[in-house]
């Protein structure tokens, strides 16, 4: 049998911007991504990927596994599973032929966990989608697909609780910590450096502290949280539910949201339900509202058109390469798209800010231009030794002609 994690067509679309650079599957919940929580699940079988043609190259870039190969997928039994699905170690994949929905809701292809299907029904096919459409038997799975970017944010709490179990041995804590709860409930990889006047509070969850990271003096990290690789917390309040990534430099107080990588928030401000994408720059009191006033739920401009999340917190995801200004205000359930650079008005600014543009007296504009945009890019990167390649800079360009022509609707 051989695996493949597929992305379909519309998923990508309401899980934007957060998934114009990557896959679905990269998307982070807890600890880790989306694919490093199914890889596990098959252990000894062949992985492949498959995604949006605009991602090949920089999937390929990014990971060791076959990519929309659809030759490779007919040489065997076939497992389908969406990457959109949050799988816990209890998941169980059944070799039983069949389109897997998700349980207690309607059988249609955005609810699809995953499907299997036998090697002599695959000869024809050029694509996953011409799979989907196969009439096979119709079976119920319970499942946790991530629909819309406040899942993620939802789930969150609950997957760096699980993540926290899959930890071997712990490095010893430093005496400099001051810990409120239980000590066990702290993670610490290898070359991590606490300084005085720090609190760990574990009451109501585990800490995760990765390898390189730092904490200043006067942060408070209350459980659950991640801390990621060498990343670094000044004299920060991160609350629980909070998972920061690789190479982040952090301040403020943040409270349930998900920093991806790269990204800082150096600064005073609030960071609330939040999702941030990688190479994000939040000035000085930058602050996102992730509660309304009247406690009533908040809507997202989604696809085109405003979801209600039926959730009453709700902050901003914020696409990557984005940046804002000192003293940005953003209101609930704001989408920033990606590389656009935000001034802040002196007033909350409207919720959706369109991609690559400068957005200045709270109105988009075209700024210095695109190549101002990508070289500021280059920079940034160039400052952690990193450099862009040519697959990436070539998706910046489709994801430019594709959001203009979004913004066109």
């Amino acid at each position: 049998m051989q695996i493949c994690i597929f992305e379909d067509k519309k998923s990508p679309g309401k899980l934007y911007p957060l998934t114009y650079l990557r896959g679905v599957f990269e998307l982070k919940c807890g600890r880790t991504n989306l694919l490093d929580k199914l890889i596990p699940h098959f252990k000894n079988k062949k992985i492949n990927l498959w995604v949006r043609n605009c991602l090949i190259e920089i999937i390929k870039e990014k990971f060791d596994y076959p990519v929309n190969d659809i030759e490779a997928l007919k040489k065997d039994d076939l497992l389908l599973v969406s990457g959109r699905l949050l799988a816990n170690e209890k998941m169980k994949f059944e070799e039983k032929e069949g389109i897997y929905y998700n349980e207690g809701e309607k059988e249609e292809k955005e609810n699809i966990a995953f499907v299997y299907v036998k090697k002599e029904k695959l000869r024809h096919f050029k694509n996953i989608e011409d799979i989907l459409t196969l009439n096979l038997p119709s079976r119920k799975v319970k499942a946790t697909l991530i629909k819309y970017p406040w899942d993620l944010i939802n789930e969150n709490p609950r997957q760096i609780e699980v993540d926290f179990k899959k930890l071997n041995k712990s490095e010893k804590l430093p005496d400099s910590a001051t810990v409120v709860g239980k000590k066990s409930k702290i993670y610490i990889g290898k070359n991590v450096e606490i300084y005085p006047h720090s609190v760990l509070e574990t009451v109501c969850g585990p800490i995760i502290i990765e390898d390189g990271a730092k904490i200043f003096p006067f942060s408070r990290i209350e459980g659950p949280a991640v801390i990621g690789r060498d990343s670094q917390i000044f004299s920060a309040r991160i609350r629980n539910g909070t998972t920061i990534g690789e190479a982040c430099r952090v301040g403020g107080e943040v409270e349930q949201s998900i920093i991806h990588a790269y990204s800082n928030k150096y600064h005073d401000g609030f960071l609330g339900h939040s999702y941030i994408c990688e190479w994000v720059n939040l000035g000085a009191l930058t602050t996102t509202s992730d509660l309304k006033n009247d406690y009533g739920s908040i809507s997202v401009y989604i696809d085109g058109q405003y979801i209600d999340s039926k959730n009453a917190k709700v902050g901003s995801f914020i696409g990557d390469h984005a940046k804002t200004s000192i003293g940005t205000l953003f209101n609930t359930g704001s989408v920033v798209g990606i590389m656009s650079i935000v001034v802040g008005s002196g007033g909350v600014l409207p919720k959706i800010v369109p991609s690559f543009c400068w957005f200045l007296n709270r109105k988009p504009t075209k700024g210095y231009g695109f190549e101002v945009l990508l070289d500021t890019a280059r920079k940034v990167a160039s400052r952690r030794g990193k450099q862009l390649t040519e697959a990436q800079v070539k998706l910046f360009e489709f994801t430019k002609e594709l959001t203009e022509r979004e913004d066109q609707r």
